[in-house]
């Protein structure tokens, strides 16, 4: 078991840095975390790993250590009811003859992005509504507080169980199918993976490096790791980032109920900033 002073050194620096709140119970989950690290690292204790990241050098393990405590399991269209609004609702929304956005480039972010399943699960999306709309113009950022993980998301290579819900069809069509030592993986291919551009992004951190609002903003599942106030700042960060009508997707164990905000709840998890 985790030490007691350990583990405060540790929720704290997390704190510190991605603004993660670890809480008083989360001993156990973080001690089980930090023991891929131990064993990548060949430490003999989590006292070591403390040691290790109070000194000079240590910050090239904290990207690594906000990475295990923070990595959940996904996989291609996670949450399905995100894609099914954005492909049924707010594209014909935008695209409309009534809509101010009818002649904008359709800009799309996702914030916490991860290992790309879900930024290239939206790519895949908006390249078959592309594909029946002649002219509409798309963008795609993604950013992760991560520069491991962003490395993997940018490989694009992903194990047969994470692309399981992705059609068979679009599959064949958006992916490469693994041989010899990569039989059983899929990788994207360059040609949709190219429309995504990566970003490392602390979105607690400095000012956002976008000079273009988005028309829809996905932050799932990331709220869950902070407190309240930590909440409601990333909330308004990520609000002042939309076109008005735009649309901000968070996670379906998530909401903003007791959070201050400016935006309107259209379904669970969707919310709209007023036009």
């Amino acid at each position: 078991m985790i030490k007691r002073e350990d583990y405060e050194f540790i929720r704290t620096l997390v704190y510190d840095y991605s603004r993660i709140n670890l809480g008083s119970d989360k001993q156990e989950l973080v001690s089980a975390r930090i023991g891929k690290r131990l064993r990548a690292l060949n430490l003999p204790s989590i006292t070591a790993y403390c040691d290790l990241l109070r000194r000079p050098d240590g910050d090239d393990e904290l990207s690594n250590l906000i990475d295990v405590i923070s990595t959940n399991h996904t996989f291609f269209f996670r949450e399905p009811a995100h894609f099914d609004f954005l492909e049924n609702h707010v594209v014909p929304e935008c695209t409309s003859d009534k809509s101010v956005h009818k002649r904008s480039t359709f800009r799309v972010w996702s914030s916490a992005s991860s290992s790309g399943e879900e930024v290239y699960s939206i790519a895949i999306l908006l390249s078959e509504i592309g594909a029946a709309k002649r002219g509409w113009q798309w963008q795609l950022e993604a950013t992760d507080i991560s520069t491991r993980i962003l490395k993997r998301a940018r490989e694009a290579i992903y194990p047969e169980e994470s692309v399981g819900k992705v059609r068979p069809e679009l599959i064949k069509k958006y992916f490469q199918k693994g041989v010899g030592p990569q039989d059983g993986n899929y990788r994207v291919k360059p040609d949709l993976a190219n429309r995504v551009t990566f970003r490392h992004l602390n979105l607690l951190g400095a000012a956002y490096p976008f000079s273009e609002p988005f028309h829809v903003i996905f932050c799932r599942n990331v709220m869950i790791y902070f407190d309240r106030p930590t909440q409601e700042e990333l909330v308004r960060r990520l609000s002042e980032r939309l076109v008005p009508g735009g649309y901000l997707m968070v996670g379906h164990s998530e909401s903003l109920t007791g959070i201050h905000h400016r935006l309107k709840m259209v379904k669970p998890a969707i919310y709209q900033l007023p036009a």
